[in-house]
């Protein structure tokens, strides 16, 4: 079975409400949800789960995308952030062979926005098994 990580961005005081959504609406993999806190903005939480991979992934819950992770160093990211890692390392030039250098990301996540590269560093702030917690309707 090929997983697919998924990433849902959140504000603090609906975390209870977006961890129900997502439990309701997934199929948990591995039965635990990673809440990831923005060090620089602790209002702003980040929700990761495992599920199945789907090859046209469209979004269900709002403010969710597909992420990819280095576990080595618990990096967060999207392909066009790596991209942007690479060619800011490398002259502009997209090499996918290109050795990311991963332990200068360590504990971030790696997105894009129309002004580039944003990197937003990250600390765990809890970790829901789903099997405990009690959906509320």
């Amino acid at each position: 079975m090929k997983t697919q990580l998924l990433c849902t961005f959140v504000k603090k005081d609906q975390l209870d409400k977006i961890v129900n959504i997502i439990i309701t609406c997934n199929e948990i993999l591995y039965d635990k949800v990673y809440i990831f806190s923005n060090k620089e903005d602790h209002n702003q939480l980040i929700c990761t789960y495992n599920v199945e991979y789907m090859e046209n992934f469209q979004e269900g819950i709002i403010d969710t995308i597909s992420l990819h992770r280095k576990k080595q160093t618990n990096t967060l990211y999207t392909i066009n952030a790596l991209n942007e890692v690479i060619r800011s390392k490398n002259n502009g030039v997209l090499d996918k062979s290109f050795q990311v250098e991963w332990n200068e990301y360590q504990n971030s996540l790696l997105l894009t926005n129309d002004s580039g590269l944003n990197i937003i560093k990250t600390k765990i702030h809890k970790i829901i098994n789903v099997n405990d917690w009690e959906v509320e309707y």
